[in-house]
């Protein structure tokens, strides 16, 4: 979340019940959002309580346009009617797991998102109190503006009856992301959508999912260090222009990485996430101890590893739990050893379902 400042508590793990979700081709929608409802929604439940995963975007050379969920970390949104509260408005009564966020829901990622979500769905007579539980670090590089966005998106949807389909969502979910951290969707759309994610095109916005085999293992490990990585500040890191030799490379390794991750290749999906030649070798000099991270993690049997978007959180797979805790506290290690940093490391699975309806009270 690039307002914030300073790493948080450690990550926080969730017990999730496993579900499934139905997947569609390819979902389009123009790059801005209106009113997509002409008459007011009556509310189906007075209250929800809805979760939104961790995400890891770019996932090496696919800046801006690869992301992928991560099960049993992410942020939850209670929100309910409350008549206190002006029509049409949303107001935020409740944050708890960080002191960093603010609670002006003009400023705030779930309320930023909440907004929006009203507006395509025209309500405009109720007044919306929201809680929102903060799962995730800021500033961790594991998509934490875009859990609460999407949590949030899909609260409000929820509330008046499910009316909006994951674009809308996704949609609704930038408006809040381009306020805090720019207009990308690698972490929102997994945030919503579950599983992996290619964007295909951002005018208009076109999401493509990419399945998984359901058959296939796959881990990530996840190490995070108590550093600060302002995504604003890690963007501004990045070349304003590269050569075509690695423009080619890095087309050529997304491509492969998408290809490893529809055939269930976790092998080769650790090659290509290992091998961007554009981003990566601009910030993981600005997280301290990244590179001997990077050698520790493929020196432990991962796969492959790079930096979580724009870091600190440093992500590896393997196809193997009890390898990947191995992995980890090898990362943790070399992040203590060469990076002077303390961190946590935790083996997660792939989220295949996304932002998603925990419960409800009906109207």
């Amino acid at each position: 979340m690039a307002i914030c400042f300073q790493f948080q508590s450690p990550l926080k793990p969730i017990t999730f019940p496993s579900s499934t979700t139905k997947r569609v081709p390819i979902f389009k929608c123009k790059a801005s959002f209106s009113t997509t409802s002409t008459t007011e929604l009556e509310p189906v439940f007075t209250s929800v309580k809805s979760f939104a995963p961790a995400t890891v975007a770019n996932l090496g050379p696919g800046f801006d346009f690869l992301g992928a969920a991560v099960d049993g970390l992410g942020d939850f949104v209670s929100l309910s009617i409350d008549p206190s509260v002006s029509p049409g408005h949303v107001t935020i009564s409740e944050i708890s797991g960080s002191s960093k966020v603010s609670p002006n829901p003009l400023f705030n990622c779930a309320g930023i998102a909440a907004i929006a979500t009203m507006k395509m769905l025209n309500v405009r007579s109720f007044g919306l109190s929201l809680k929102l539980e903060k799962g995730l670090p800021l500033g961790s590089g594991l998509g934490s503006s875009a859990a609460s966005a999407a949590a949030a998106a899909v609260a409000v949807n929820e509330l008046f009856g499910a009316k909006l389909g994951v674009d809308q969502l996704v949609l609704a979910g930038l408006e809040s992301e381009a306020k805090v951290s720019g207009y990308h969707a690698d972490n929102i759309a997994p945030a919503v959508m579950g599983g992996f994610v290619l964007i295909k095109s951002y005018d208009p916005l076109e999401l493509k999912p990419l399945i998984f085999p359901q058959n296939q293992e796959l881990f990530f490990i996840l190490a995070s260090p108590e550093f600060e990585a302002p995504t604003k500040k890690m963007r501004a890191a990045l070349p304003a222009e590269i050569g075509m030799p690695h423009h080619v490379w890095n087309c050529s390794q997304a491509g492969a990485l998408v290809a490893s991750v529809l055939e269930g290749d976790v092998v080769g999906l650790g090659k290509a996430l290992s091998s961007d030649k554009i981003v990566e070798p601009k910030r993981a000099p600005l997280i301290p101890g990244m590179e001997a991270v990077k050698k520790a993690a493929i020196k432990a049997g991962a796969f492959g590893c790079t930096i979580s978007g724009a870091g600190p959180t440093a992500v590896a797979v393997i196809d193997n739990e009890e390898e990947g805790k191995k992995i980890g506290q090898k990362m943790v290690d070399a992040f203590l050893e060469e990076g002077h940093l303390r961190s946590v490391a935790m083996v997660k699975m792939l989220d295949r379902v996304g932002a998603r309806l925990i419960e409800g009270v009906p109207r």
